[in-house]
């Protein structure tokens, strides 16, 4: 069997390349696997030599110590490889297809999949609804960010690129499709970003500039992105988005002066629990900052739409203020996660 190098969560602040055993379709024990998941059989299953990865912002709550992840996980959600091994269960893809894989990992089977809550499926994790591969409480499916990984329920979670060749030509673009487009794609769209919409996204890291583009591509009259970072706000400016720089005051003040009133139809928030205050907070972290904003800058009937990390506490609290205005609180991945919902990389954009 080839050898399989993984990068592997070994405390706080520290991470380290390890050769790990190569994956079959069998759920072994190992940091993180409940108890239930263990000697699980995967005839579904595929075995996928990695191509292209991503780090998510998420990996880098674990990685800072900010959850319960135990040492030696295998971290890694953000898979595009070539399948070089398929179970006996599995019909249509085939040893040689080149896939893009989906960060949450579900079984098309049960009801919430057939009802599309692929993000909270019943029959993946045995703690709660919804999974992940190398993420803390999801389950223990061994991270991607290896040579090698095994993917379950192949035929239902392999997206594979109908012309290889061409593929890898815009690899590194398209590996963003496990994770990081589509988070800031399905944000907007759930937020109801549509022809003419004016949209505020929070955060220009990579899911927040995802956020941005896509609500450009469907339609929005103007969309303004808030960040700290002078040159996360530029890249934003560069492909048309109005930037307010939230270390400066108050975000409803500086959307005040770009539209003429305090308040955007849509907000999308790609910071997270490690976000920053504003103005004169802007040094300390404050962890309510983005969804007490968002509550403020939306209009009544509009929809904040979280693609971030953020506790629990602070979702329920956040949701319990909610009623006191008419905007629609929404997630766009698991609010089973301890995160509530999903990705993006680095700094003040961190979300899964």
């Amino acid at each position: 069997m080839p050898g399989n190098k993984a990068v592997t969560y070994m405390g706080p602040g520290k991470v380290e390349v390890h050769t790990i055993d190569y994956p079959t379709l069998e759920l072994r024990d190992g940091p993180g696997v409940n108890p239930a998941n263990v000697g699980r059989k995967v005839p579904h299953g595929a075995i996928l030599k990695n191509v292209a990865t991503n780090i998510c912002g998420s990996d880098q709550h674990m990685v800072r110590g900010r959850t319960t992840a135990p040492q030696g996980l295998v971290l890694g959600h953000e898979i595009t490889g070539e399948v070089v091994e398929v179970g006996p269960g599995v019909e249509y893809t085939k040893v040689g297809d080149l896939c893009s894989v989906p960060f949450n990992i579900s079984c098309g089977r049960c009801r919430n999949c057939k009802e599309g809550k692929t993000g909270i499926c019943m029959n993946v994790n045995p703690d709660r609804p919804g999974s992940a591969y190398g993420y803390v409480d999801m389950g223990g499916w061994v991270g991607g960010q290896a040579e090698y990984v095994m993917v379950p329920y192949a035929d239902w979670n392999l997206l594979a690129f109908p012309d290889k060749d061409r593929a890898m030509e815009k690899i590194l673009d398209l590996a963003m499709l496990s994770d990081i487009f589509p988070t800031g794609y399905h944000g907007c769209v759930t937020a109801g970003v549509t022809t003419g919409s004016t949209v505020y996204v929070a955060g220009a890291g990579p899911v927040g500039l995802a956020a941005a583009t896509s609500a450009l591509l469907l339609g929005a009259a103007v969309v303004i992105v808030g960040d700290l970072n002078k040159e996360r706000l530029e890249q934003a400016h560069s492909f048309g988005c109005e930037t307010i720089d939230v270390s400066q005051g108050a975000p409803q003040d500086q959307i005040e002066q770009i539209l003429g009133v305090p308040e955007v139809d849509c907000g999308v928030d790609a910071v997270g629990f490690e976000a920053r205050g504003h103005g004169a907070d802007a040094a300390e972290e404050r962890p309510a900052t983005v969804l007490n904003s968002l509550m403020e800058i939306t209009r009544a009937g509009g929809a904040p739409l979280l693609t971030s990390t953020v506790s629990q506490p602070k979702l329920r609290a956040w949701a319990s203020r909610s009623s006191t205005r008419s905007p629609t609180m929404t997630t766009a991945a698991p609010s089973s996660w301890a995160p509530a919902a999903a990705a993006s990389p680095t700094g003040p954009a961190p979300a899964m």
